[in-house]
């Protein structure tokens, strides 16, 4: 039985009160943001509502990549809040990276009064406009009886559709204005289905195939379809590729898991995508990295694409069967396809080779490279449960490799190769799930540019381990520049920093390590631990990549 909504509710209220009212019935809980004048009414009403904790941090970048983080980790919309144009343009990162990464966000800030629009007034820029090309939609409220009309619709189009961040930019004036509000209900998720008849067509189509792979994008894990996910290959004996970042849509371990689809993903699991027939691409936009530039997904395989936004459908790819739909629902669906189970042998194949250059030995870890090691340890001692966050650059071609996410919702990363990402979303992270080890991997480049959130984590005591390798150097393009300008490294090199000592004038536990041995020390004190962790790597500068050091890359090009 279905119950009757609720009456619209009508109250007296200012708009930065009716603002914090509607984060009341969105169920917000944490907000992140760096304070402005410009939005200060707003802060007051969160100080009055005691289900909303508000989280200062040391700059807006930082503030942004908590509130994505927090957003991926918890499914729910993160919400960020700054000042004027100088903070918008700040957190900028924060929203360009939910877009790319289809995470709900829903960003407040604070304008120049009203009457000061037009005349380059203090920090002014026109932030809707800014934002437009970035953001998934852009409003600036000048009516203060609209506010939660418009604020419930960045509410609604943050979390609907393709997710995304929506910006709201708020005079100033209109904050302290009082207005008979009208709330509506929350935001209720759509969820489409496919009709019989695309079930069928995709039935016809399976029934052709040779070798059908699934590359599992963003989409399953958004809608929670990670079990439907599992149920539809197990029933059909039909492989899984994730794509890029996206590695815990389906448990690694499992037979039909076939590898990740990323930067520097090996060549011989290319080859499963190379020798597939049919792409089911679920709840994926067929990416740049994924498709490994636009390059696997030839024109003569055939393609079904389902998701829940009809302009990812054929934007890359025209499909031969195009389906929008929830994953969640449309993967139940396909439950109702009954197919011969063809494909067994073939899946076991790919599986060997999968494992072949994936699995960590220990007769491998002794002739592996330190990272590899690390990781080994990071296996044999995090919880399987625990939420792995992650910057961008060489280092996490590691991770990528060798880790395996065995649990849903364990892996926070980010599409658009943000630098700095890591540790705060770990923040975030933590915050969506406090009683699960959070754990973030950056190189010293990445970490520097986020570095002062550790005081954030120690001051609001959001106990994660950080774990920082450092190579002295912005590794990955030093990687690029020797490969096109071999002996004429510029710009990439690095000086010293003492993490390990200033993680520890700040408040937080370091620990500085050079042997596996000592790595495995720190990483056991630092689970244990009510604190923020540092556990500072030294690195060598020579091994940049997984398979390649910079010598390597030299004698090839000589």
């Amino acid at each position: 039985m279905i119950e009757k909504s609720s009456k619209p509710t009508k109250r007296s209220l200012t708009s930065a009160h009716a603002i914090v009212e509607v984060m009341k019935i969105e169920g917000v809980q944490h907000v992140f943001c760096v304070p402005g004048e410009s939005y200060l009414p707003i802060m007051d009403a969160i100080y009055d509502e005691p289900s909303i904790k508000l989280i200062s941090a040391r700059h807006e970048g930082g503030a942004s990549f908590m509130a994505e983080g927090y957003a991926k980790a918890s499914g729910k919309p993160g919400v960020l809040m700054a000042t004027r144009g100088v903070g918008g343009s700040n957190l900028t990162i924060g929203v360009h990276t939910a877009r790319q990464d289809s995470t709900p966000m829903v960003v407040f800030l604070g304008q120049v009064h009203s009457h000061f629009r037009g005349r380059e007034g203090f920090q002014e820029v026109d932030l809707d406009q800014y934002f437009s090309h970035i953001a998934k939609w852009t409003v600036e409220i000048r009516d203060a009886k609209r506010v939660p009309e418009l604020v419930q619709r960045a509410f609604r189009v943050a979390q609907t559709g393709r997710p995304g961040p929506v910006v709201v930019s708020l005079p100033e004036d209109l904050l302290i204005q009082e207005s008979v509000m009208v709330f509506g209900p929350p935001v209720r998720r759509p969820t489409p289905r496919p009709s019989n008849d695309e079930i069928d067509d995709v039935e016809k189509l399976l029934l052709s195939s040779e070798y059908p792979l699934i590359i599992a994008g963003g989409g399953v894990k958004a809608s929670g379809a990670e079990e439907e996910l599992k149920r539809f290959a197990n029933r059909n004996h039909i492989p899984v590729m994730a794509s890029f970042r996206r590695h815990d849509a389906l448990p690694n371990d499992h037979p039909l898991y076939l590898g990740h689809l990323g930067l520097g993903t090996h060549k011989s699991i290319l080859e499963t995508v190379q020798q597939s027939d049919v792409i089911l691409a679920f709840g994926t936009r067929l990416s740049e990295v994924t498709t490994q530039d636009y390059s696997i997904i030839t024109e003569e395989k055939r393609l079904v694409h389902i998701d829940i936004d009809y302009e990812s459908i054929g934007k890359t790819y025209q499909p031969d069967i195009g389906i929008v739909a929830d994953l969640k629902e449309g993967l139940r669906a396909l439950l109702s396809i009954n197919l011969p189970p063809a494909w067994k042998d073939w899946a076991s194949d790919r599986r060997k080779v999968y494992e072949n250059v994936t699995r960590l030995t220990q007769q491998d870890l002794d002739c592996h490279s330190f990272h590899s090691q690390i990781i080994g340890k990071l296996q044999a001692h995090l919880p399987k449960d625990a939420l792995v966050t992650n910057d961008a650059r060489n280092f996490a071609g590691w991770l990528h490799t060798f880790f395996q996410f065995t649990e849903r919702n364990t892996y926070v990363g980010p599409t658009s190769g943000a630098m700095g990402y890591g540790m705060p979303a770990a923040l975030g992270a933590k915050l969506a799930h406090p009683h699960r080890t959070v754990i973030s991997l950056s190189g010293d480049g990445g970490f520097m540019m986020t570095m002062q959130e550790i005081e954030t984590a120690v001051r609001y005591n959001i106990p994660i381990i950080s774990i920082v390798f450092n190579n002295k150097m912005y590794g990955t393009i030093r990687m690029h520049q020797e490969m096109h300008f071999p002996f004429k490294p510029i710009g990439t090199e690095l000086g010293s920093v003492p993490f390990t000592d200033l993680a520890q004038s700040i408040g937080a536990s370091s620990y500085l390590v050079r042997t596996i041995n000592e790595f495995e020390l720190a990483i056991k004190r630092a689970l244990k631990s009510d604190k923020p962790v540092i556990i500072e790597i030294e690195s060598d500068p020579d091994q940049i990549s997984v398979s390649s050091t910079i010598e390597d890359i030299r004698k090839r090009h000589k």
